[in-house]
């Protein structure tokens, strides 16, 4: 019997579809414009693929830059993998859609943050909302508003 509807995994699930799509755009037709992304990546993945001084360096995360230069952009359901320079040095990855913490497309101020809410080790309480994504604007910005009163608007 379910608990209830998993709407955290859910919205993770699309949103991780959304950059699969993405990608699957860039590596068929390149970078359209000015566009370009910000990756941030969990290292520790077990699927994530690197090369051992990169992981020595980043042993948590890494922020990769899609933009200038990359290549070998090649998508698979799960992740893709990307060959991107490091001082001179092209270093073959692989990430996988479930490592990525960040995504963002500063040129039109896009972005995805993946957030893990509640305490993963309570095994009692519902689990339907441990995971709950986080889509904002990048760069964020305060946004100042109007608080109108739906009253006016009864009949």
């Amino acid at each position: 019997m379910t608990r209830g509807i998993d709407y955290g995994n859910l919205m993770h699930e699309a949103m991780r579809g959304l950059i699969r799509s993405v990608m699957e755009g860039v590596a068929q037709n390149g970078l359209p414009g000015a566009h370009h992304f910000f990756i941030t990546v969990d290292t520790g993945h077990p699927d994530m693929q690197m090369a051992d001084w990169l992981r020595d360096r980043y042993p948590e995360e890494i922020t990769l830059v899609v933009q200038n230069w990359f290549d070998n952009l090649v998508v698979d359901p799960d992740g893709f993998a990307i060959t991107l320079n490091f001082g001179n040095s092209p270093e073959p990855l692989y990430i996988p859609f479930d490592a990525i913490s960040t995504f963002v497309d500063p040129s039109v101020e896009f972005g995805l943050r993946f957030e893990l809410q509640g305490d993963e080790d309570d095994e009692d309480e519902d689990d339907s909302f441990d995971e709950a994504p986080m889509m904002e604007d990048a760069p964020s910005e305060e946004k100042s508003g109007e608080v109108v009163s739906l009253d006016k608007f009864r009949k």
